[in-house]
């Protein structure tokens, strides 16, 4: 296992974070998809209101990944801790940090007030449906994601 050190993120993180994101986002075959402005993000995060919180993983001081994740409320189960966004740069997969990250955000989710944990992965993202198989995680099928743009709400 490679000498890996995992803390809460913080505002200095926000351009590496930003960085893996797009990586992220290319990784998913949509990187036209990240509009977030390095501004907004460091405000949604670390501002007078912070809606989202994050866990870096860092290897001689140089983030090579994160988790990134809010509460969501479910009418059904309550407070849940919802995974944005998860990633190890490519370099550096294979190597653990994957799992003691995510172990960090399963830890937040059992020391917080929450009912479970919830993420989304890609039907075609085999690497991840593995990785989350280890943990008998349960994917479910029969969900379909749906959304409004900014300007498809701007349009009512």
């Amino acid at each position: 296992m490679i000498d890996t050190k995992i803390r809460k993120a913080v505002a200095a993180d926000c351009t590496r974070i930003l960085e893996l994101i797009n990586e992220l986002a290319i990784y998913e075959r949509a990187p036209e998809e990240v509009t977030v402005t390095l501004e907004h993000f460091i405000e949604a995060g670390f501002g007078e209101s912070p809606v989202w919180k994050a866990y870096v993983a860092e290897v001689d001081n140089i983030i090579v990944g994160f988790a990134l994740y809010y509460t969501r409320y479910s009418t059904w189960k309550g407070c849940r801790l919802y995974l944005e966004d998860f990633i190890v740069t490519e370099e550096y997969r294979g190597k653990g940090i994957g799992k003691i990250l995510f172990e960090k955000v399963i830890e937040t989710t059992k020391n917080g007030n929450y009912s479970g944990m919830v993420w989304q992965v890609l039907d075609w993202n085999e690497p991840a449906i593995n990785f989350y198989n280890k943990y008998k995680a349960q994917l479910e099928e029969g969900w379909l994601n749906a959304s409004f743009s900014k300007e498809q709400i701007k349009e009512f």
